[in-house]
């Protein structure tokens, strides 16, 4: 079954139920100001309120299209009212569309349907540049310059998440996290293992040593 990720600034978004739907799932997760540090495999929406607590709706919709994470969603507006300056902001903004609020977890199931999901869908690239290092997001390929990186599914992953969080110290925790895994009670020498399989695999493709443990905090990709 594939799984569809809904992101919603909207206040109850934690509690709203997952719905399956022609061998789809649909998931509902709150977010805030901050754009969500998670790796996504699958079709992203996300919808906007105009109004939020710490920041404009509209700077949102500006820092999600920003971010190599989030810039391939599909971005819906909940606007306050309908004036044409408000859609048109929306739109200048980066959102995808817009829809009058207030919403609901059946207004937003509508919008989805009727915009037909697996067809919105898109990655701002289908490849990711850091320097040396490529990420092929539709074949799950990576390559050092142009020497393939043989790497899992799952290590895949790991190294789209610590480029895309490139120069930063992350902790194993925040690893976990970005990988979606946090029902899974991943033990934090987990982690290590995947890190030391990650680190073999861009040795062998002419890599060298980009991946550094920082004592007692965790990883960084140095790129």
């Amino acid at each position: 079954m594939s799984v569809v990720k809904i992101l919603l600034t909207h206040s109850e978004a934690d509690k709203f139920e997952p719905f399956c739907h022609d061998d789809a799932r649909y998931e509902f997760a709150r977010i805030t100001s901050s754009p969500p540090n998670q790796v996504f495999d699958s079709p992203v929406w996300v919808f906007i309120d105009w109004v939020l607590d710490d920041l404009a709706g509209l700077e949102l919709c500006r820092r999600l299209r920003a971010d190599p994470i989030t810039a391939g969603a599909h971005i819906t507006m909940v606007l306050e009212g309908n004036d044409i300056t408000s859609r048109k902001r929306a739109l200048d903004a980066g959102a995808d569309d817009y829809m009058r609020g207030p919403i609901d977890r059946r207004a937003v199931l509508d919008r989805i349907f009727a915009l037909k999901p697996s067809a919105s869908y898109k990655h701002a690239s289908d490849n990711l540049e850091f320097g040396a290092l490529t990420i092929n997001l539709p074949a799950y390929r990576a390559y050092w310059q142009e020497e393939a990186i043989q790497v899992s599914a799952n290590e895949f992953r790991l190294l789209r998440f610590l480029a895309e969080n490139a120069n930063r110290t992350l902790s194993r925790q925040e690893i976990v996290k970005g990988l979606g895994k946090e029902e899974e009670r991943i033990d934090e020498r987990t982690v290590d293992v995947w890190i030391g399989r990650l680190r073999k695999a861009l040795r062998a493709a002419g890599g060298g040593h980009p991946l550094r443990t920082v004592r007692r905090l965790g990883y960084v990709l140095d790129l």
